[in-house]
């Protein structure tokens, strides 16, 4: 059977819990759908709201400060909340791309450091982060032993060390000067070993929460070289199977996965800012129009928080002073209006006891002009 550009859309969304809601523990939501981004720290919150049934924010609160779910920099060099068990290995798999990131910077290489200098700092960090340091912290420690160069070997530091943040309070469990704890020790493995594995574990993982895919998607979703892709998808052997899509385009799944039939529901949902789902593929996408993604992503690298219309991105929402207003990218019928007003209700009364105003240092996207076809105003 070719898999329609249809049921992939549909495959995604139902393995992220958007098809239905999910009346599942926080951490093993989050387990099983890989990684919340979380540049933003809203994100994860709204994130697991649009996929649990009667998601209770402070459950996520107490997995951070429990330390059953954490967040930390690994695919794509950003900043992902997974589940605790998941990080060694997800980490052990990216260690080598997030170094690689920061000590062939020009950045750092125009100190004119080594990467011996920056990686023989690595056990004295593990023991300053034996207990939770600010940034500012850290950096002044370094900068006793190192002067100028303390910042930008933080810098570096701060992305490939093994460390993990801490919860500060605020809203949304992380504010502001961001508080970093080294990260739990890891398996005695050698390090080649282990980052094999770990790609292992993370392509599996991530076949379960945005499968089928290809070598290309899961390349794009963690930015790993397609060798080290191959590589995991041979040594998985018969764990992983070959199906077709569009075009006859060569994917992969679980063996025993399911994907839904086309004329399965997809029900409107409000999702957060660099909401995994649209960065999970290759571009444009799967639940991503090609026509809207300059109006989604912007410049930057910022993914504006989106409406979803039988399982399409079909405009933008924010959080603005009395209520959400939501953008349509094109007209909308009145059953998907009531639908959206009916999330975006919800929604109100959760950022109420939260933050209102969630993502309000990105409205000047919206002050720069974004063309919809019509906006409504969901009061609170």
């Amino acid at each position: 059977m070719i898999l329609t550009a249809r049921q992939l859309a549909l495959a995604t969304l139902d393995r992220q819990f958007l098809l239905e809601r999910r009346r599942v523990d926080v951490a093993e939501a989050v387990r099983r759908l890989c990684a919340l981004q979380a540049q933003a720290p809203a994100s994860p919150y709204l994130a697991l709201w649009n996929r649990v049934q009667d998601f209770v924010p402070g459950d996520l609160d107490a997995a951070f400060t429990d330390r059953r779910i954490v967040k930390a920099t690994l695919m794509r060099i950003t900043l992902h909340a997974v589940h605790a068990e998941d990080h060694a290995p997800f980490y052990a798999a990216m260690v080598r791309s997030l170094r690689a990131s920061r000590l062939y910077d020009r950045r750092y290489t125009s100190t004119e450091l080594t990467d011996a200098d920056a990686d023989g700092l690595l056990p004295g960090l593990a023991e300053i982060l034996a207990r939770p340091h600010t940034g500012a912290e850290v950096e002044a420690d370094l900068a006793g032993r190192l002067g100028e160069h303390a910042r930008r070997l933080w810098w570096a530091l701060r992305t490939y060390a093994p460390v993990q943040h801490v919860p500060a309070g605020g809203p949304w469990s992380f504010t502001q000067p961001n508080t970093y704890i080294a990260s739990p020790a890891t398996s005695g493995s050698a390090p080649q070993d282990a980052e094999a594995a770990g790609v292992r574990r993370l392509l599996l993982s991530y076949l379960r929460a945005f499968g089928p895919a290809s070598a290309q998607d899961f390349a794009r979703f963690t930015l790993l070289g397609r060798a080290v892709v191959t590589q995991a998808l041979r040594e998985l052997g018969d764990q992983v199977v070959r199906v077709q899509g569009p075009d006859r385009a060569a994917l992969f799944d679980l063996e025993g996965a399911t994907v839904p039939g086309e004329d399965a529901h997809a029900p409107p949902r409000l999702l957060p800012m660099w909401d995994s789902t649209l960065l999970a593929h290759a571009l444009p996408g799967r639940v991503m129009p090609r026509e809207y993604r300059p109006l989604v992503v912007r410049r930057n690298g910022d993914i504006l928080p989106t409406l979803l219309v039988d399982g399409q991105v079909a405009g933008v929402w924010r959080a603005v002073e009395g209520g959400l207003e939501l953008t349509a990218f094109h007209e909308l019928g009145k059953t998907a209006w009531q639908g959206l007003t009916a999330e975006a209700e919800k929604l109100t009364a959760l950022l109420a006891d939260r933050d209102p105003l969630v993502y309000r240092r990105y409205w000047h996207w919206w002050d720069k002009g974004i063309p919809g076809a019509e906006s409504r105003m969901v009061r609170d």
